[in-house]
């Protein structure tokens, strides 16, 4: 003959399967570090560059593109925002210079949750910058958008002043919230259950 669960069994037994899929369910924390990603713009898609802005030395009709953010890493790191962009939309307003070549550059301040404490990022914007045949993506950068500020080991830290301090520093995990709100209803869940449980308990002591 089939045993069936007793009633106090039952709800231990959807407890734990409960709070199994609350945790299996609830985000990893990991570190994430603020700072500007620096990308590529290649057709119609982003692509990390494979050097840094200081040693980079984009061609004439380049779109480049700088987006502030929290991330992991590399593999994390988020595109610029926004509409499709190209050289001829960027640039139509600056005319051809001999001698010269034209980088369109693309310039994501990122959201308010990445911004560090206090401060508020500026919209997002799109630059023309007319430089010499050799000049890097830094200087580039430069002619649109100061100041810059780079920490001693030539890492950009702000792109027209934004932020205020700060560069590449490690930050509390983005969904440490979410993961705040996994454990709060996962005790919530423990607490209702347990409750069901004892009161089972007592029904079965008064059969």
């Amino acid at each position: 003959m089939t045993r069936r669960p007793s009633p106090v069994r039952v709800p231990v037994l959807l407890l734990t399967a409960l709070v199994l899929a609350v945790a299996a369910n609830s985000p990893a924390q990991a570190a994430g570090y603020r700072y500007w990603s620096f990308w590529d713009r290649t057709g119609t898609h982003w692509t990390y560059a494979t050097q840094g802005p200081a040693t980079s030395r984009p061609a004439d009709g380049d779109v480049q593109g700088f987006r502030f953010a929290v991330s992991e890493d590399s593999a994390d790191a988020r595109q610029p925002r926004g509409p499709a962009v190209d050289f001829t939309s960027i640039c139509a307003k600056s005319p051809a210079v001999d001698g010269k070549k034209r980088v369109a550059l693309v310039i994501d301040f990122g959201t308010a949750s990445d911004a560090p404490s206090e401060e508020t990022p500026p919209a997002r914007r799109t630059a023309c910058a007319t430089v010499s045949p050799d000049a890097t993506t830094a200087e580039a950068l430069a002619a649109v958008a100061k100041p810059l500020r780079y920490d001693p080991n030539a890492l950009l830290c702000a792109i027209d002043g934004y932020p205020d301090q700060g560069c590449g520093e490690q930050t509390t995990p983005a969904h440490h919230e979410d993961h705040a709100l996994g454990l709060t209803a996962s005790a919530a869940v423990i607490a209702l259950l347990a409750a069901a449980a004892v009161w089972q308990a007592r029904r079965r002591g008064h059969a």
